[in-house]
């Protein structure tokens, strides 16, 4: 697979603290040094962009758990969903609480804020295994709804918060993967032995009389026609929740 630049609007974490107005006497923002907020809600997250990588800790000041390059391992930027962070006297942030694409599933870590270049994702995508349907939601309203296939009952999909951490462009678009595989920070918890870990997907297919039915090695497996309508939303740092 080719990776698909990564084309992001870099901001400055607008709401991550300082002064509440510019003007002389303006009140200034006061918060509860150590405190931790969560930053993420259905309607906006963030996407963590790491352009020189980044040490992500166990807890502030902790044990080291991952060591980040500047790209992955599909030569894709390094992007982690930040959940929440840690915030000074000034409503700054001094730590960012972030989601790490490793395993065990779920793994959190956290990482200084000068590693990282947040920018908004109002896109979330929604899961519902048991259903086998995936609901795509832009600023916390549902914009579209598939059928889609789900893991075996000897390869499930596993369930939790995930990430979208990398978009993938298959060389060949007419082979399993359909047009394009939609990365998240998700992996196998049978397969473990798999290339790269075995790394979970959205993606398409070139066998459609599969979906809607529990046959996959763990990826969700959408149609082509709606894979190419939700790719251009679903960016890196969209939220991922696969429920039972």
């Amino acid at each position: 697979m080719r990776r698909l630049p990564l084309v992001l609007l870099i901001l400055l974490a607008a709401g991550c603290g300082g002064h509440r107005g510019a003007v002389k006497g303006a009140a200034v923002a006061r918060c509860t040094p150590g405190a931790y907020q969560q930053t993420a809600t259905l309607r906006l997250a963030y996407a963590g962009v790491a352009p020189n990588g980044a040490v992500a800790y166990a807890k502030p000041g902790g044990t080291v758990v991952a060591r980040l390059g500047k790209v992955n391992v599909n030569d894709y930027p390094t992007v982690l969903g930040v959940l929440g962070k840690i915030v000074t006297r000034g409503c700054k942030a001094s730590w960012y609480r972030v989601q790490l694409p490793m395993r065990p599933n779920g793994t959190a870590g956290y990482v200084r804020p000068w590693r990282l270049q947040l920018v908004p994702v109002r896109s979330r995508i929604v899961v519902d295994i048991s259903a086998r349907r995936l609901t795509f939601f832009r600023a916390g309203k549902p914009y579209v709804s598939s059928a889609v296939a789900v893991g075996a009952p000897a390869t499930p999909t596993p369930t939790g918060r995930f990430y979208v951490n990398q978009r993938l462009v298959p060389s060949d678009s007419s082979g399993p993967f359909g047009p394009g595989a939609i990365g998240i920070s998700a992996f196998s918890n049978v397969l473990t032995g798999w290339t790269q870990g075995g790394p979970v997907a959205i993606h398409g297919t070139n066998e459609p009389w599969s979906i809607g039915h529990n046959v996959s090695n763990g990826c969700i497996r959408l149609p082509n026609a709606m894979l190419t309508r939700i790719w251009p939303l679903a960016v890196a740092g969209t939220p991922v929740i696969i429920r039972a």
